[in-house]
């Protein structure tokens, strides 16, 4: 039947448009953040919610995929998907008040939910099997190069136009997308009605929620030194113990969550390695722009062009791996890709406060073509034992799954950053000392003149570049030793053919 599909390309691009335009904004708001600062009056820690709240939203509205697309139908949770995201960054883009823009990108969030796990299932259903690894690649780039442009459209965006345009450029790309979606798609009849578990839900979006916070404040806060942070742990565990014993004790035709899902292996396996590669690899998209920007002096746009090969990188991997998956054992191809993202990694390990732009652009292209590896072979065997009426709160999982192992790994690796810079910069002060023999060079003191206020500031800043980059090569060798280590797991997934 998948066979007989007509429009597939049609739909395939119609979906990968709504995809990306969802991926996209997860990233494409961050460079704009100074400029909407003064637009709209607000300090820099309230700013930050502009992120947090869309990443909020779309975390708890996650798993409510699969029961819509079952009650509701496929097409219509997409079209209703792709419209509410459309309008909501409309929104955005005309907000005048912090508040406004907040309500607005959590309206964002919650639309755009459903977009990455439907248009999954959507390319699964549409696709015979031999085909469904060339389609998850494409599927793939959508979900891979959207966080990766984001940053480098925003800022073109933001310099050409106004940081608004960062919101209205998703206007015509969601018309185009629900004109294709409406037209080529067919509707199907729903699914077997399903009961809404009001109480699962509600507690999973409290425990999620709980976490999101907890994760983007706790550096800020301190960590547990605060009492906010205390409280936001307190409320995340006992509402997921409540959503977990609840979950366990109620039938699972009446459960928000069918723990069927974790007793399929190959799925359970794919959850875990989704989570870690979320937890390793993502985090180093949020630590290659702010040490171009902040330590190298990288413009914006610069510093997007530069990473922007890691994204080609990306997709030429996805691409070949597609055609390779039917011909050679996934778990070699999982292999193969942690080791390069690995070597890359260590590459990264080694920079310096002197790189050139090619030191940047290699080692990302490297690590592209190793997520690529990755991405392919991991969706299509994590997928390939569901069941066709479990794949689409599967898939939901999947990404929330992705996403919050991101969150973690993004704030493990922020801590991890601001902690051992400030180890590094007091240990480096020690040694700035009228005894330290250094400081009696002529050609030294020239500059660093620690007996003037102005050698003082210029040795200051020194001090901070060198601690901060000790810091980000900390953080490089962190994810390096894990990748090593969790190289073995790949070997939990079975042989997919």
């Amino acid at each position: 039947m998948q066979s007989m599909v007509p429009h597939r390309r049609m739909i395939t691009f119609s979906i990968m448009l709504a995809t990306v335009m969802q991926t996209l904004d997860s990233t494409i708001a961050n460079v704009a953040l100074p400029h909407m600062q003064g637009g709209l009056s607000a300090s820099q820690e309230q700013v930050t919610w502009v992120l947090t709240s869309y990443i909020v939203a779309a975390a708890i509205a996650t798993p409510l995929t699969g029961w819509m697309s079952n009650q509701f139908g496929k097409k219509n949770v997409l079209l209703a998907s792709i419209f509410g995201f459309t309008i909501a960054s409309c929104l955005c883009g005309i907000s005048t008040t912090l508040p406004e823009i907040v309500l607005s990108r959590m309206l964002q969030g919650i639309s755009g939910a459903a977009l990455v796990p439907l248009s999954q299932t959507i390319l699964l259903d549409i696709n015979p099997r031999e085909r469904q690894g060339s389609a998850m690649a494409i599927w793939g780039i959508g979900v891979m190069v959207g966080p990766i442009l984001g940053p480098t459209l925003g800022g073109w965006l933001t310099d050409s136009y106004n940081w608004r345009w960062v919101f209205f450029i998703n206007v015509p790309v969601g018309m185009v997308a629900t004109y294709g979606v409406a037209t080529y798609i067919k509707k199907q009849p729903p699914g077997k009605s399903m009961h809404f578990d009001m109480f699962g839900f509600a507690t999973l979006s409290i425990a999620i929620g709980a976490l999101q916070l907890l994760f983007d404040r706790g550096e800020q806060n301190d960590w547990f030194s605060s009492v906010e942070t205390c409280v936001e742990a307190a409320v995340m565990i006992m509402s997921f113990l409540y959503f977990l014993v609840h979950t366990l004790l109620t039938p699972p035709e009446k459960s928000f969550f069918n723990f069927r899902l974790l007793k399929n292996y190959q799925y359970s396996t794919g959850l875990l390695l989704i989570f870690i590669i979320g937890l390793l690899l993502y985090a180093t998209r949020a630590l290659i722009p702010p040490m171009l920007q902040n330590l190298m002096g990288y413009p914006v746009t610069t510093a997007g062009i530069v990473t922007a090969p890691s994204g080609v990188g990306t997709m030429l991997a996805m691409l070949l791996v597609g055609r390779l998956i039917a011909r050679v054992d996934i778990r070699f191809l999982l292999l193969a890709g942690f080791s390069i993202a690995a070597f890359s990694l260590w590459e990264m390990s080694q920079y310096t406060l002197v790189l050139s732009e090619a030191d940047i652009i290699w080692p990302g292209f490297i690590q592209g073509i190793g997520l690529g590896m990755i991405f392919v072979p991991l969706s299509t065997a994590t997928f390939s034992t569901l069941s066709p009426e479990m794949r689409a709160e599967g898939t939901a999982i999947y990404s929330l799954v992705r996403n919050i192992g991101s969150s973690i790994g993004i704030s493990l690796v922020q801590t991890l950053l601001t902690r051992n810079t400030q180890i590094v910069h007091a240990g480096l002060v020690e040694h700035v000392s009228h005894y330290n023999p250094i400081f009696t060079d002529e050609k030294v003191s020239s500059v660093y003149d620690i007996n003037s206020v102005s050698g003082l500031v210029a040795l200051n800043n020194e001090i901070n570049h060198q601690a901060a980059m000790t810091g980000y090569i900390d953080d490089y060798w962190m994810m390096f030793i894990l990748t090593i280590t969790i190289i073995p797991l790949v070997f939990l997934m079975r042989s997919s053919k």
